[in-house]
């Protein structure tokens, strides 16, 4: 996701907050189609809509893993995730990734109570890169997955050739990353699984 500058007041039809905003307030905002998607440390982003191409692509990584994943295991598109860096109340952090892998009692609790995901909820979190997110995919959400505590990232980029870097938890040094793949991406971790890069898209 891109992200662009804050509009100046009167631009949507809903007033911009003056504050930073806790996660419980973030959550209250519902879908406002103004673009804001994320929350970072109190402060909302606002993001464009992703392409045909990036849209395709997300759909065809879940409709690959789907079928591979383990029965306690399950994947969402383009949902937020609190990053648990701040009390309740406090400025918060909330991510929207293009795809994750959640527990399916997760998923179970969601829709029960209407909650956003939690990190310690998420085993992987999945970003397909724009032209205007490399550092913010690579870097940013790097250190902030990886602080949150979410045991793996997969970092999709759609430059020819499409690639996939494998980022796993390694203890005290946040995430160790897997040099980048392309053609096809095999894993046996957190679950055995195998993505053709190359289908991704038309």
């Amino acid at each position: 996701m891109t992200a662009l500058p804050e509009p100046t007041r009167g631009e949507f039809p809903w007033e911009i907050p003056d504050h930073l905003l806790s996660i419980e307030e973030y959550a209250a905002l519902g879908e406002t189609d103004s673009g804001f998607t994320e929350l970072v440390e109190g402060r909302l982003v606002m993001s464009p809509s992703p392409s045909r191409r990036h849209n395709k692509a997300a759909y065809r990584i879940v409709q690959a893993l789907e079928p591979q994943l383990p029965a306690n295991l399950d994947f969402n598109l383009d949902v937020d995730i609190d990053l648990g860096f701040a009390p309740p109340g406090e400025a918060g952090s909330a991510r929207r990734p293009d795809a994750t892998i959640t527990y399916r009692e997760a998923n179970e609790r969601v829709d029960r109570e209407q909650a956003m995901f939690r990190a310690d909820e998420v085993v992987v979190v999945i970003e397909i890169v724009s032209p205007g997110s490399k550092r913010t995919d690579y870097v940013t959400k790097h250190d902030e997955y990886a602080d949150a505590g979410i045991p793996f990232y997969w970092i999709v980029d759609l430059s020819n050739p499409v690639s996939l870097v494998a980022c796993h938890q390694a203890g005290e040094l946040g995430y160790q990353d897997a040099p980048a793949v392309t053609g096809k991406f095999r894993t046996t971790e957190p679950f055995t699984a195998e993505l053709d890069l190359t289908t991704l898209f038309d």
